[in-house]
């Protein structure tokens, strides 16, 4: 009983602690398919498809496409973002590895040998954060 009394105690300071990532996507290349957005807290999982803290997809704008991702706690995040072109929910890659559809990173770009690791694209998020991404 005095465990379940602590946990309404601490409900409210939770639900308060708890931030949202709103991101402008920028130069959206059509409307086909959907914008997929993936957050990430640990460098170890990141770009790992099984270690993604949490994720979200929308409908594609052309232009830019707004999507937010809601209920997170503070800490560091870094994104990776895919435009999801043809709808089948998995980023389609060439022979090589190498992505054939749009992607990009929070606060880093694609390097010529690979993606940037977390360090890069890294950010801190103790309030309601505003990103904008371009690919």
């Amino acid at each position: 009983m005095k465990k379940l009394f602590f946990l309404f105690l601490l409900l409210p300071v939770l639900a308060l602690s708890q931030n949202q990532i709103s991101v402008d996507v920028h130069e959206v290349p059509s409307s086909k398919g959907k914008i997929s957005v993936a957050v990430y807290n640990t460098k170890e999982g990141f770009l790992k498809f099984d270690k993604v803290f949490k994720c979200d997809s929308i409908l594609a704008q052309k232009g830019i496409t707004h999507i937010s991702i809601k209920d997170l706690p503070e800490g560091e995040y870094a994104l990776a973002i895919f435009h999801d072109e043809n709808g089948n929910d998995k980023l389609d890659t060439n022979w090589l590895g190498i992505p054939k559809e749009k992607v990009a990173f929070s606060n880093a770009k694609m390097k010529t040998f690979g993606p940037p690791a977390f360090k890069e694209c890294a950010f801190r998020v103790d309030k309601d954060t505003q990103i904008a991404i371009s690919f």
